[in-house]
């Protein structure tokens, strides 16, 4: 968005007292901001919360004349340091409207602070849905604009291929080089308040579970991947056994599966408790593994409304990293994989991976810094879980992973921890340098680089610009 002329006017004092009905008072716990995982945190000069796009404009005049940087966040889902500043943080809770619902032509155009959980609410009122959905809904729609977020489906793009306007001022039409920037831009290109979204008509998934051995799946990568349009793939290293899910549109009547005692009890509470006392028994991992795949084996068919057979339940806070890689690597990728993690859990003290390691699909796009972009994909990711918030060793398995999938061709996904900086992804990305040159063009100024922007976008290596300067928790040894 950019400023109106007729702001420059207006007294420093009279921002203050416009802007001091939507600041976050210091005493609040707002006033801090803390990522969903608990891992990253940080303490904004100011928090504020706009309900209309003039008072974004008044946040952006105050930064203009006192040089601070301006940060949008949602709900702080990021896994990383993505949302984090020490300027002016604008959360975007307040604007979360939907403003129009065109259903011939099947489009609707929301506010950037809408969750996705709330705009299927809203979709569902007007027999629409989203053509793909991610793993959870709790994120923002600006959220996942900004980072090129995905589901799963060899022949569905990035979230962000079904945008056709997220910016005031680009379209594909006009200006495209701002909207190509813009829908995978780390909240670097401007403040996205509005975004228009490609819908289509509700509709249910019908999925089918099954279990086959690692060495069956990857044998059987290509026509189990094609066989259906939505498939993700959840292995389980423990037992060296990879949940098939296989989702296809259908008109059969919702069959929804689940209980309490399985999936709450047992797949929670007692999983949970188990993982904490692994944090002092580490060899107990590989039994929780085991239980964790026991779970979830067996045939199943579920029929539900798309999203809720998109998503699926994170369990708990955890560190996390998922990369991408060209699809015609998956199956070399995967191989080494097993190689590294046979190693690693036939080792008395090697390392621990929680699980599943979970592995999903996307086809290829021309957005600039899309993971995605030029190739269809695949993505593999891993977590290990902090149970009850309590933190666990983490960095050697990332690492270790991360060089595999290097290896590989790998992107980092945006939104998640990383250490590669531009030259490295410079090489990854034919389009590196035209990004950075509509951030130039745009902000000239730097009013929407903060840290995260700055380190991996512009190279900065100051101390104030680390990847771990916001990191809620220090590093403890062998982490």
């Amino acid at each position: 968005m950019h400023l109106t002329s007729h702001l420059d006017a207006l007294p420093t004092e009279t921002l203050y007292e416009a802007l001091r009905p939507i600041t976050v008072p210091p005493s609040s716990k707002y006033a801090r901001f803390i990522n969903w995982a608990g891992t990253f945190t940080c303490s904004p000069l100011a928090v504020f919360e706009p309900e209309s796009e003039y008072q974004c404009e008044l946040i952006l005049e105050l930064a203009r004349r006192e040089g601070k940087v301006v940060r949008a966040v949602g709900v702080g889902h990021s896994p990383s340091d993505l949302a984090c500043t020490t300027g002016f943080m604008l959360r975007t809770t307040q604007l979360d409207r939907l403003l129009e619902v065109n259903v011939d032509k099947q489009y609707v155009v929301a506010q950037a602070g809408i969750t996705l959980e709330a705009l299927h609410a809203h979709l569902a009122k007007h027999d629409l849905a989203m053509i793909n959905v991610g793993s959870i809904s709790d994120q923002t729609l600006g959220g996942i604009v900004t980072t090129a977020t995905h589901g799963t489906g060899i022949n569905y793009g990035v979230i962000s291929t079904n945008v056709h306007g997220p910016h005031p001022a680009a379209s594909r039409r006009i200006s495209s080089d701002l909207f190509i920037a813009s829908i995978c831009g780390l909240g670097s290109t401007g403040l996205i308040l509005n975004v228009t979204l490609q819908v289509e008509p509700a509709f249910r998934l019908r999925e089918v579970r099954e279990v086959l051995t690692f060495r069956d799946s990857v044998r059987q990568l290509h026509p189990l991947v094609h066989a259906s349009q939505h498939v993700r793939l959840r292995w389980y290293p423990a037992t060296d056994q990879i949940n098939i899910c296989s989702a296809d549109r259908s008109v059969e009547p919702c069959k929804p599966v689940g209980n309490w005692f399985w999936d709450s009890l047992l797949a929670y509470h007692v999983t949970q408790f188990l993982l904490f006392i692994s944090r002092y028994v580490p060899s107990l991992v590989m039994v929780i593994g085991r239980f964790a795949a026991w779970l979830t084996s067996g045939y199943v068919v579920a029929i539900d409304t798309s999203h809720r057979i998109f998503n699926l339940d994170c369990g708990f806070p955890q560190h996390t990293t998922e990369w991408a890689i060209p699809y015609e690597n998956t199956q070399a990728c995967l191989e080494d994989l097993r190689t590294w993690l046979r190693q690693e859990m036939d080792d008395p003290r090697g390392l621990r991976p929680h699980f599943p390691i979970e592995i999903r699909f996307s086809d290829s796009d021309d957005i600039w810094l899309s993971p995605s972009s030029g190739q269809t994909t695949c993505w593999i990711g891993i977590v290990q879980y902090k149970p009850y918030g309590f933190d666990v060793p983490y960095r050697k398995l990332f690492a270790r992973f991360e060089d595999i999938l290097a290896q590989h061709g790998g992107r980092p996904h945006w939104a998640k921890a990383h250490g590669l900086r531009p030259d490295g992804l410079r090489r990854l990305y034919p389009h590196f340098d035209d990004f950075v040159r509509v951030l130039q063009e745009v902000d000239p100024k730097g009013t929407f680089r903060n840290e995260y922007v700055q380190r991996h976008i512009f190279g900065r290596e100051e101390k104030e610009f680390d990847g771990r300067v916001f990191k809620r928790y220090k590093p403890s040894q062998g982490r």
